[in-house]
């Protein structure tokens, strides 16, 4: 069971080393990288590649990792038992199954992704560290312990919004998603956008990374960016001398697609206007 890549995801080798290595070590797969280098789209693809459902488990603020295993509804149970409800007298009618519990219990093997881990409480990772390493948890309120006879194959994704625990790292193959070279990137734009004009093409990719590349920018242009941005200049019919810049027009076209805050536009239109002063 090995991935290489899908057709519509192109996966660099130290990326497909990664997954497989994660695999083989029966470890989760712990993806860094910029937000929009397609971490969350790689879990996906390693389901459609190895040919195992998916199971989503998607992070936010509010999550807490007892949700992933089971929860308790004290409240139904309460009130059940007031209106003389006969489902009351079984406490199993009253928990619901977490993510990792649809994993564990799942016929066959799966693929879990939990995204965004980085965005829970610090505390988060550490409370989930036993359930992930023995891939087995106990319910408290029935007695019973849930336990994988398949182990999942976990990929774990991290915006690196937070630091995570030192222990919670130690039980993890780590791979940092680093942002594509132009001619990974071109892969990837011919993946979705196929038969893409070559001069085009090389002309807003040469102005995509001079605009990451430019000093003091707040939030660079992502993968994600680059794809929808090629996407507009096609249905607009954009010609490649349609998209030169010079300094007394510095934002690109369709900008929007690309600058997505109030200073980095700001930041253009000064450079701009830096421009034309020294006209």
């Amino acid at each position: 069971m090995k991935f290489e890549g899908t057709e519509s995801y192109v996966a660099t080798e130290d990326l497909t080393v990664a997954v497989n290595a994660a695999v083989a070590l029966e470890r989760p797969l712990l993806v860094k990288g910029e937000p929009g280098t397609g971490k969350t789209e790689l879990a996906r693809q390693v389901s459609a590649a190895l040919g195992l459902p998916m199971i989503e488990w998607h992070i936010k603020s509010t999550t807490r990792a007892q949700q992933g295993l089971y929860e308790y509804d004290a409240v139904s149970r309460l009130r059940d038992s007031q209106l003389g409800d006969e489902r009351v007298h079984d406490v199993a009618n009253y928990i619901k199954p977490g993510k990792l519990w649809e994993a564990f219990s799942a016929t066959g093997r799966v693929v879990l992704l939990i995204d965004e881990i980085d965005k829970a409480d610090i505390e988060f990772p550490n409370d989930l560290l036993q359930e992930l390493d023995r891939m087995e948890f106990h319910v408290y309120e029935t007695g019973q312990t849930v336990k994988a006879e398949n182990r999942p194959i976990v990929i774990i994704t991290s915006n690196n919004e937070k630091e995570l625990p030192d222990a919670f790292l130690r039980r993890c193959f780590f791979h940092f998603i680093r942002f594509p070279e132009m001619d990974t990137l071109r892969q990837i734009v011919e993946v979705h956008h196929p038969g893409i004009k070559a001069d085009l093409l090389t002309t807003a990719l040469t102005q995509f990374y001079e605009i990451r590349d430019q000093p003091g920018l707040k939030k660079k242009p992502s993968t994600s960016e680059v794809l929808d941005w090629l996407k507009l200049l096609l249905a607009e019919d954009l010609s490649p001398e349609d998209l030169k810049r010079d300094g007394a027009n510095a934002l690109p076209k369709l900008h929007g697609a690309l600058l997505k805050n109030e200073q980095d536009v700001h930041l253009f239109e000064r450079l701009a206007f830096m421009a034309r002063r020294e006209r």
